[in-house]
């Protein structure tokens, strides 16, 4: 019987999968290099990013030339620093503009956010993270700092444990084992209550989980396509959106966007071309 390939979610975030000869090292040290980046940090210098990446500085700045050469970093000698280059800006573009299922949504999530005076927002999973893919925004709901792009945690949102409830189990497996062990057990009872909520309301939510003020439901689901799972969220912060409200006035309208959004992926599926 043939040596079950692994995959990259298999291995948690610096390990090193020595017992399989398909995985390559020197380029998931490349790629765990521009994973470092994050929004609202410009500027990364090698020390920085030897720090979270765990690899030895040496190691470092022999990726960080070899990225700078192929422009996927920028580098800023008066600072001795580095930037994401414009080979990362091309290779993201091309990845969103793969994604039709944005252009699908972008007017039901606007008109739910209005309906709802929320956020509500497309998202995918990012490693640990959820990253939002699309998002709009209500009138009233200007208070919370997000917009496409912005990564959030998976345990304590309702976007993260959505994803949870709706990924197949072994990749879900895959995915609690990238975690530190000593948070394992604090993801998996995360997990437990995803699913409960799941199956109780439809949705799974977070009711000042993720920030104190903060209020949010969520919806997974399977685009289709060999897309992975994807999830819609609605939330606001508290004063504008009680948990009560959520769940019995914006509740029923997601699980409506979502069926709208899978049905339209379904009909995008089977145009010729």
């Amino acid at each position: 019987m043939p040596r079950r390939r692994a995959t990259p979610e298999s291995y948690a975030p610096g390990s090193a999968p020595q017992q399989d000869r398909h995985f390559v090292t020197a380029l998931a040290r490349g790629l765990e290099v521009l994973g470092c980046f994050r929004r609202g940090e410009a500027l990364l210098g090698n020390q920085d990013i030897a720090a979270r990446t765990g690899l030895p500085k040496s190691t470092v700045s022999r990726l960080t030339h070899t990225l700078t050469a192929l422009g996927y970093l920028h580098y800023v000698p008066e600072l001795g620093r580095y930037r994401l280059g414009m080979a990362v800006v091309s290779l993201g573009g091309a990845m969103l503009a793969g994604l039709d299922i944005r252009r699908l949504a972008r007017p039901l999530l606007q008109a739910l956010a209005t309906e709802t005076r929320s956020i509500v927002a497309l998202g995918g999973r990012d490693r640990m993270r959820m990253i939002y893919l699309e998002l709009a925004r209500g009138e009233s709901a200007v208070a919370v700092n997000l917009e496409a792009g912005s990564r959030i945690a998976l345990a304590t949102t309702a976007m993260g444990r959505a994803w949870l409830a709706a990924c197949p189990p072994a990749e879900r497996e895959a995915v609690l084992r990238q975690a530190p062990p000593e948070e394992q057990p604090r993801l998996r009872a995360t997990l437990a209550r995803a699913l409960e909520e799941q199956a109780e309301y439809g949705c799974c939510c977070s009711f000042g989980d993720w920030q104190q003020d903060v209020n949010a439901i969520a919806l997974g689901f399977h685009p289709g396509g060999g897309m992975p799972p994807m999830v819609v969220n609605c939330g606001a912060p508290s004063f504008l959106v009680s948990p009560e409200y959520l769940l019995q006035e914006a509740r029923p309208r997601l699980q409506a966007l979502v069926r709208r959004l899978e049905h339209c992926m379904d009909l995008a599926a089977a145009l010729p071309g």
